[in-house]
């Protein structure tokens, strides 16, 4: 049975990847007639158990603090448009690029880069933890769906693009399997980018949403690129001063995105063609980044990344509930290490004996908590007369 063609084929460039030339998956399967590999990708990890938990795993606001600010699932959701957009324009494969936008956080711990930091601390010994490769143990182990194999055996394209995921918070030592070549396809360049995209625009929106930035503070900045959509943006509605701030600070974010966008279109355009690059095997050769900014936005980018930096990510507020997901997860991983009976029965059968495999269990079963859960295994340990969370034995 012939596998079918990508949806968009007739519109792919030659740097494209393409799901019948894929390098395949680690266990062999019949193709299929109505669904390319990369789709099959993408709907398994929509139905992944670790996807539907992002929706309770803090993007920057502990989820608790509001029912309207971004957690994991809504960050991996905008990351698939805006990386669906950029392929669109570049003539990349939609379909790899939502798979690995969609599952480029499943490795993610509770309360954020927070808990990543403190499973790593607390992993150090072993090999320390990172989300990134996290996420490619995900897919490749834990979740568990088939007979045949663990994990969901994706493709090496959408397995590559977990495993090369870099951006400005993410830099991971990358497995053997993937470091053939310099660079990785330009499917996964493209979902790197567009996670910071994603990431800087809807954070910015949350932020002055709950009031730790101001519109006019940003203004202050005087970041040229970012000046020309507050210019447009007035052209809009009207002064700044003047104006409905909140439709203001939407309509700023709407063009912001889609600015950030176009420019990397036409700045990947303009370096794929000046190179001839002509195949994805020659992307991958290719000593650089192929996906970035022009140069305004490659001068304006990261200074509108440090402002959030400062402002939002190192406000009090947010370090306050850093600290206390931090205090969380070591107090929890502590408990376990000391005692593996307080685990669940079903994590207690993976135990072995050897330190090592018996903290990584440790560590998998913690990444894969959700914020609210791991409060509540908290204080199921630790808070007197507090109840055992539901199922928690099974």
């Amino acid at each position: 049975m012939a596998e079918i063609i990508d949806w968009n084929e007739g519109g792919l460039a030659g740097y494209a990847c393409r799901s019948r030339f894929s390098r395949g998956r680690r266990f062999p399967e019949e193709d299929e007639v109505f669904r390319n590999a990369y789709q099959r990708d993408k709907d398994r990890i929509l139905y992944a158990t670790a996807f539907r938990r992002l929706q309770f795993k803090t993007q920057v606001y502990v989820v608790h603090e509001g029912d309207f600010y971004r957690t994991r699932l809504t960050h991996s959701l905008e990351v698939a448009q805006q990386a669906k957009t950029l392929a669109r324009l570049v003539r990349a494969n939609e379909d790899l690029v939502e798979a690995i936008a969609l599952a480029h956080d499943l490795g993610h711990a509770p309360f954020g880069h927070a808990g990543e930091t403190e499973l790593n601390n607390l992993m150090k010994e072993y090999g320390g933890f990172d989300h990134n490769l996290q996420s490619l143990r995900v897919v490749d182990e834990l979740e568990h769906r088939y007979p045949r194999f663990n994990g969901l055996n994706l493709t090496f394209e959408t397995r590559e693009g977990l495993a090369r995921h870099t951006t400005h918070f993410d830099n991971p030592l990358v497995p053997e399997e993937f470091r053939t070549t310099p660079q990785p396809a330009l499917e996964c360049q493209i979902v790197n980018l567009a996670d910071e995209t994603a990431f800087a625009t809807h954070d910015l929106d949350d932020a002055i949403e709950q009031g730790l930035l101001t519109l006019e503070r940003l203004r202050e900045e005087g970041l040229p690129a970012l000046e020309r959509l507050f210019v447009r943006v007035e052209e809009e509605l009207g002064p700044l001063g003047k104006a409905d701030k909140t439709l203001f600070r939407k309509r700023l974010v709407r063009h912001l995105i889609n600015d950030l966008i176009w420019d990397a279109s036409n700045q990947t355009r303009e370096t794929l063609e000046k190179n001839g690059l002509a195949s994805p095997d020659e992307v991958r050769r290719f000593p650089e980044e192929i996906v970035g900014f022009g140069p305004a936005w490659r001068s304006d980018f990261p200074k509108l990344v440090r402002l959030l930096t400062d402002l939002v990510y190192h406000h009090p507020n947010v370090v306050i509930m850093v600290e206390k997901g931090r205090l969380i997860i070591r107090r929890i991983f502590e408990a376990f290490v000391a005692n593996s009976r307080l685990l669940p029965a079903s994590t207690q059968k993976k135990l072995s004996g050897d330190a090592a495999h018996d903290k990584q269990v440790i560590c998998d079963y913690i990444a894969g908590m959700t914020d609210t859960y791991a409060a509540q295994v908290y204080n199921a340990l630790f808070t007197p007369l507090f109840r055992v969370p539901e199922r928690y034995g099974g």
